[in-house]
């Protein structure tokens, strides 16, 4: 699976911004037609964005996020992408998997997509839509717009999106897709940025959706094997690949019982850590 343990989203009408991206470690840059942009600049930062996509020298793999099919700028947004060396599209307020389906129809062959969940309906529809297929390869929590949408207070543990930071990664897993949880929002708050990645991870998010460069090595931590996990993974396999446990599903390792499926889940974790490094 995919490694995307940062998606830095930036506006693609920011030439300065974009210049920066191209020397920075995130996992994925995402050049922004969507929210980041005015719609009276939105014609100009499509132009700039291709002009980006193609001129290259990203460090990062490259994601345009297009306006939604449906708006004024959507199908222009998709067919200026058409035949750019680009890895990803992401399409917001995906409901529905006829809706990746449109998407599929008009992107070119190898560009994979991003669906972002942020909306009641969307969240109804989340097997629908994680079940669709190609181009299809990841699931994004939109958490602002869902938050909006639903009408949910403040909460600096998320509470009232709990069920739905689950729910994406089920709908994820049952499907072989990443699952990218969503922005954190107060910059100068370092503190709740490892807090809330700490709890993206713990229920199961590959990485997180960010916007500003400071916040990529905090995700990179916070969604990276540490070196104490590597370290009980490597005590599983090894214990394992004894030879008087070639006949058990379980045995003992540091005081504490593992089956077979731990020990494809240390194995997991250990090929995790060399893609980070």
């Amino acid at each position: 699976m995919d490694l995307v343990r940062s998606l830095l989203f930036l506006p693609a009408s920011n030439a300065r911004a974009i210049e920066k991206a191209r020397t920075l470690s995130a996992d994925v840059v995402v050049l922004d037609l969507e929210d980041a942009v005015a719609p009276e600049a939105k014609a100009e930062a499509r132009d700039a964005a291709v002009e980006a996509v193609r001129s290259g020298g990203f460090t990062a793999r490259v994601a345009v996020r297009v306006n939604a099919l449906g708006t004024e700028w959507g199908e222009d947004d998709v067919a200026a992408l058409s035949g750019l060396p680009l890895d990803f599209i992401v399409a917001p307020k995906v409901e529905d998997a006829g809706r990746v389906d449109a998407y599929g129809a008009r992107m070119s062959e190898g560009v994979r997509l991003i669906a972002m969940i942020e909306t009641p309906a969307a969240l109804l529809s989340l097997p629908a839509i994680a079940a669709a297929g190609e181009p299809l390869s990841g699931l994004m929590l939109g958490v602002n717009d869902l938050a909006k949408a639903l009408g949910s207070g403040e909460s600096s543990d998320r509470e009232p999106l709990r069920p739905w930071l689950a729910a994406t990664v089920v709908a994820a897993r049952a499907h072989g897709l990443f699952a990218i949880d969503g922005v954190w929002n107060r910059l100068e708050d370092a503190e709740g940025l490892a807090a809330e990645c700490a709890q993206g991870r713990l229920y199961g998010f590959d990485g997180k959706s960010l916007i500003h460069p400071a916040q990529i090595a905090p995700a990179h931590a916070a969604f990276s094997p540490t070196p104490e996990e590597i370290a009980v993974a490597r005590a599983v396999v090894a214990a394992f690949s004894a030879p008087e446990a070639a006949d058990k599903g379980a045995i003992r390792v540091g005081g504490a019982m593992v089956e077979r499926l731990h020990l494809e889940q240390a194995q997991a974790l250990l090929d995790r850590a060399a893609a980070c490094r």
